[in-house]
């Protein structure tokens, strides 16, 4: 088993407890790569969102306003992957060299370190506790030791072939207080924490990094789509609250419930907007990629939501060319296979424990979101507050991102850039820490 979490040794592929991988820099080289924009001041992030149907990657740069700008983009369609997995390394890293290539042209910065996002029916997750007695309890909680006590939450028993991508803090507990969010600073004799801890196929995420590698770059971090989604579209209320996010790409549905600003459950369904294409392509005896343009042009998942009686021209297989179809017998077949993704995804969060603690309802992204109807069905068969969410919080190429097709590559930057931030503020509050022991250690000769 590889560890991609906290506690782990420094390998040239381990990432430590903030989700950043060890890059075999030296101390005091900067996390980022380097921008030229004339706001530009600690430079350049870039992820990549490898799905079953597209490849895209997002260059960001971070300003003097401390906001994160868009500046570089390219994507192509997705090969040799099937379900969010690599089946074919050869032309996924091809794939993914040529979208690297797109976004380097479109920015002119050269890419060198990347994040990437992790998806497909492989990952996993459970919900883990772990207690550590606080080192020096006078001083109170310090950030060695919710470092340790994190190590101790990743030691769950999982098989020799997967990894652990993310331990991530939900609360912590100090002696008898609970739900902490932050218990640095806090005077205490006992740590407490419980994490929610996410693994992954040890193939499946191997091959990922193998195919980014072979593409010139560099893996500096992974991060799991529905956490990066979330990062894109979920307000601060609906986490807080409770929400379910479903990011419903092309090959797989990715499921995350949040509730108390924290993720509780994470999985993936083996259902997704291929299969709608593929209904559609049934049930008009059409070519795949006809169907396709049929979902997007004139596809809608309700068919009270379409004119009655009106027809559309469709180019069907055989010899009798382009025959009119009732949209409302498009809709019939996109609205039970939609029906049935939304139900599947509830039976989830039903089997999460949390379906009643879910004010802020359901929140639908990835590319298939974008199904006229959608939202509406959601409220109708489910009940529950729904909505499409759309990416935010950055700026730059907005128009080019602000689908709900893009949360995960969004998503992904905003995750790499509060980690990084997070990781370059440790050694500044280590030597803060430091200087603030010795002087209180000075004072103890002074005379009052």
């Amino acid at each position: 088993m590889r560890s991609w979490g906290p506690g782990a040794p420094p390998p040239r592929r381990s990432i430590w407890s903030t989700g950043i991988r060890w890059s075999g820099r030296r101390p005091g080289e900067g996390c980022l790569q380097r921008g030229s924009g004339e706001d530009a001041v600690d430079g350049t992030i870039v992820g990549i969102d490898v799905g079953t149907t597209k490849i895209c990657v997002l260059i960001g740069e971070v300003t003097e306003r401390e906001s994160l700008r868009i500046v570089g983009m390219g994507e192509v369609a997705s090969r040799g992957l099937d379900e969010g997995v690599v089946v074919n390394v050869r032309e996924a890293t091809r794939a993914i060299g040529e979208a690297i290539r797109q976004a380097e042209q479109f920015s002119g910065y050269p890419v060198e370190r990347v994040w990437v996002g992790v998806g497909g029916t492989h990952i996993a997750a459970t919900n883990s506790r772990a207690a550590v007695a606080v080192a020096n309890p006078r001083r109170g909680v310090t950030r060695e030791d919710k470092e340790r006590v994190l190590r101790a939450a990743r030691t769950i028993v999982i098989p020799q072939n997967r990894d652990i991508i993310h331990v991530i803090p939900r609360s912590y507990t100090v002696d008898d207080q609970t739900g902490i969010m932050d218990p640095e600073g806090m005077q205490g004799f006992r740590l407490e924490v419980e994490a929610h801890v996410v693994t992954g196929s040890s193939t499946a995420v191997g091959n990922l990094v193998r195919c980014v590698e072979g593409a010139g770059v560099e893996v500096q971090g992974l991060v799991v789509q529905a956490l990066a989604s979330a990062e894109a579209v979920l307000t601060p209320q609906e986490r807080k609250m409770g929400a379910v996010l479903a990011d419903i790409g092309g090959g797989t549905t990715d499921i995350g419930v949040f509730i108390n600003e924290s993720i509780c459950h994470t999985t993936v369904l083996r259902v997704a907007g291929n299969h709608l294409t593929n209904d559609l392509a049934i049930g008009l005896r059409a070519p795949f990629t006809t169907a396709e343009e049929v979902k997007r042009r004139f596809g809608h998942a309700m068919v009270a939501g379409v004119p009655e009686g009106e027809a559309i021209e469709v180019a069907l297989f055989g010899d009798s060319g382009r025959q009119p179809v009732l949209r409302s017998y498009v809709a019939e077949i996109l609205e039970a296979r939609a029906e049935e993704i939304l139900m599947l995804v509830m039976r989830e969060v039903k089997r999460s424990g949390f379906d009643g603690l879910l004010p802020a309802g359901l929140v639908l992204c990835g590319g298939s979101a974008n199904l006229a109807g959608l939202r509406e069905l959601g409220r109708s068969v489910l009940g529950v507050p729904t909505r499409i969410g759309v990416p935010r919080g950055v700026e730059g190429l907005v128009e080019k991102v602000s689908d709900p097709a893009y949360a995960t590559s969004v998503g992904i930057l905003l995750w790499a850039w509060r980690e990084t931030r997070t990781l370059e503020a440790q050694p500044a509050r280590r030597e803060a820490g430091l200087w603030a022991r010795v002087l209180g250690w000075l004072r103890t000769f002074l005379p009052e």
